[in-house]
Parts: C-alpha cells; sequence; structure tokens
C-alpha cells in the first residue's frame, strides 16, 4: 500500500517559490505593498484562528500585541540602531512575554468578561504608544530605508518576502497546533 503524501508541505514550498518568483515578474512596487497588507492580516487572521477559532475565545487584544512588537522594534532602532532581523525577533519576544503575562491574568476569565479584558488592553497598549514621545507618540515614527537589501532589488520586495516568510510560519504554527496533541 503506497504511502499517502501530505499535500501541505510541498503547499507551503509552493507559496515561497511562487513569492520568489513574484520579486523577479512584479515590476510595480504596490503589488508588493499590496501583498505585504494582505500577509499581514492572515497573520493576524491565523492568530485571531488559534485563539478564537480553537480554544473559542474572543480577543480584541491581538492588534495591541501586534502594536507592542512594532513599538519595541521602533524603540530598539532609534536607541540602538538594530539590524532588521533582530528587531524581528526582540519584537516577536517582548509581544510574546506581554502576552504569556496578559494571558495569565486574563485566560481564567470566561466569556464576555475575557472580551473586555482584552480589550482593556489593547486601548492600555495604544494609550502607551500615543503618549511614549520617543517612539513619536500620537504622530509616529520615521524610519530610513537601509542602503542594502541583501539580494533584493528594493527594501518593499525584501519586506515581501519577509512578510511572506513570517506568514507561512505563522500558518506552519497553526497547523502543528491543530495536529498535535494540543490540538
Amino acid at each position: 500500500m503506497k504511502k499517502k503524501i501530505n499535500p501541505f508541505w510541498p503547499s507551503m514550498a509552493a507559496v515561497f517559490i511562487a513569492g520568489m518568483i513574484f520579486t523577479e515578474v512584479a515590476d510595480n512596487e504596490f503589488y508588493f505593498f499590496a501583498s505585504y497588507v494582505v500577509l499581514q492580516a492572515v497573520i493576524m487572521a491565523t492568530a485571531w484562528n488559534i485563539l478564537g477559532g480553537y480554544t473559542g475565545y474572543v480577543n480584541f487584544g491581538s492588534a495591541g500585541f501586534f502594536g507592542v512588537g512594532a513599538y519595541t522594534a521602533i524603540a530598539l532602532h532609534k536607541a540602538f540602531g538594530l539590524p532588521l532581523p533582530l528587531l524581528i525577533l526582540a519584537a516577536g519576544a517582548m509581544s510574546g512575554l506581554i502576552g504569556l503575562g496578559a494571558g495569565y491574568l486574563t485566560l481564567r476569565i470566561k466569556g464576555v468578561y475575557f472580551a473586555i479584558a482584552t480589550l482593556a488592553l489593547a486601548i492600555v497598549f495604544e494609550t502607551i504608544a500615543i503618549n511614549w514621545e520617543f517612539v513619536g507618540g500620537a504622530s509616529g515614527a520615521y524610519i530610513l530605508t537601509p542602503e542594502e537589501f541583501l539580494f533584493f532589488d528594493s527594501y518593499i520586495e525584501m519586506l515581501f518576502m519577509l512578510i511572506l516568510s513570517l506568514a507561512i510560519g505563522s500558518v506552519v504554527v497553526a497547523r502543528y497546533l491543530s495536529t498535535s496533541r494540543i490540538g
């Protein structure tokens, strides 16, 4: 009897290869920007699916944790001028640590109270970001694009491949959670 091949891994590889081909054939940076926004939504939807879909919790704090990561990257970039890969790791680590603390406090709450608590967390994160002058406060931050783009033609192409890799990674993690003993 032949062993059945799981189509998940080849499809993830095909999506990555299609993204690499896309960087070579696309001639307008708008396509990269639009794809970047869509892939951000894929990551956020995957996070929502893990908490809301698998556990049934309605979480309004996802955008707040996304913002914590973004502002962590901005603060570290302004303070130390770290390269983008380190900023991404630090942003993920900070969001994860704050998420663990918030989860410890809120996952004991059920139903509408959990939703209200996570909404309150998002509002607290927003208030901190708006009033934190070091990262630009309500005006936001200006970050100059780097001179080198690894082996890509432009900065937005590099960001597109980065967000594509992160989106694939988030889908892989969600798939692992759903097929593991936990899920």
